[in-house]
Parts: C-alpha cells; sequence; structure tokens
C-alpha cells in the first residue's frame, strides 16, 4: 500500500459496509470493533496533528535559531575583525608615540650635550678671567707694595708734625719717588 494513495478516516470505517455473509461474523462484534477502530483514528489523527503542529514550530524555532546562529557568528566575526583592526591601530600609534618619545629623547640629550659644552667654555672663561683678575690684583699689590718699601727708603724730608705752631694744619709732604711711581704709572 502506498502511503500516499491510501487515507483511511475515521468516517470512512464507520460507514465502511463489510456486507453479510451466511456464516459471517457477528453483527454487534463487528461494529463495536468498527467503531473502536474509528475512535482510534480519530485520536491518532489528532495527535498526529498535533505533532505535526508541534513540528512545524519546531522547523520555525530551528529556521530562527539557525538565522541567530549565523547572526552570533557574523557579529563575533565582526567583532574580532575589529578587536584585531583595533590592536593593529593601537600597536601602530604605540610605534609612532615611542619614535618620537626617541627622537624628541634625543634631541634633549643632544640640546643638554650642547648646553654643557657651553657651560664648561663659560666656566672655562669665568676662571680664565678669575686668574687673570688674581695676577693682576697680585702684580697691583706687588706694585703697591715695591711703592711703598721704596717710599719708606727713598724718604727724602723727615715727615713734620701735620700742625704748625700756630695751629693750622699742613699739608703732607710727598717723597720724591712717590710722585715718580704715580707718573709712570698714569
Amino acid at each position: 500500500m502506498n502511503d500516499e494513495g491510501f487515507h483511511l478516516t475515521p468516517v470512512d470505517v464507520r460507514r465502511f459496509d463489510l456486507g453479510s455473509a451466511l456464516r459471517g461474523y457477528d453483527k454487534s462484534r463487528v461494529d463495536q470493533l468498527r467503531e473502536q477502530v474509528a475512535d482510534e483514528l480519530e485520536r491518532l489523527t489528532r495527535v498526529n496533528q498535533e505533532l505535526e503542529a508541534k513540528a512545524k514550530g519546531f522547523h520555525e524555532q530551528l529556521r530562527a535559531f539557525r538565522e541567530r546562529d549565523k547572526a552570533l557568528n557574523d557579529a563575533l566575526i565582526s567583532a574580532q575583525q575589529l578587536r584585531a583592526e583595533t590592536r593593529e591601530q593601537a600597536d601602530r600609534e604605540a610605534q609612532l608615540i615611542l619614535r618620537e618619545a626617541r627622537a624628541e629623547g634625543e634631541r634633549l640629550i643632544a640640546d643638554s650635550r650642547a648646553e654643557v659644552h657651553r657651560l664648561r667654555a663659560d666656566i672655562e672663561a669665568i676662571d680664565r678671567a678669575r686668574r687673570k683678575y688674581l695676577t693682576q690684583m697680585r702684580s697691583m699689590a706687588e706694585r703697591y707694595l715695591a711703592e711703598l718699601q721704596s717710599a719708606e727708603r727713598d724718604a727724602l724730608v723727615p715727615l713734620p708734625d701735620p700742625v704748625e705752631e700756630n695751629g693750622e694744619e699742613r699739608p703732607p709732604v710727598k717723597s720724591a719717588s712717590w710722585l715718580d711711581a704715580n707718573v709712570k704709572a698714569e
């Protein structure tokens, strides 16, 4: 029997006439069996319809789940690509920042070295000027000391009392060697 060609419904069972024969089956028992078969067919038809409805619902859910799964997979792939792109961008930016920081560091070091060189030159110039100043001061002090010693040895006139007998003050008298030394220095 082909499943598609033969469909027996409960109504078909109830209306089916078995015919009569002389020594046939007990009619009441056959009718009772026919009624039981029809009831069972009705029950099985309802169960089958319910199962088909459930199967249809499950197919719809499965289709929806597959669509969600595809959407989730697409979103996951997009998120992974975005994460990779973001990481690459962050790596590029980090490399750029490092290059800039290194260049700035090297520039600062070069500037610092130039400043140190300039400061050393300034310190050396200041030290030379200090030594020159000390040499000039020493030489001037030695010259003044020599003049003082010379003035003490070569005093021409003994120094009089700065106050005269009449009570007026006299200007001090200077020696000739002191005058010669001051004329030469100027």
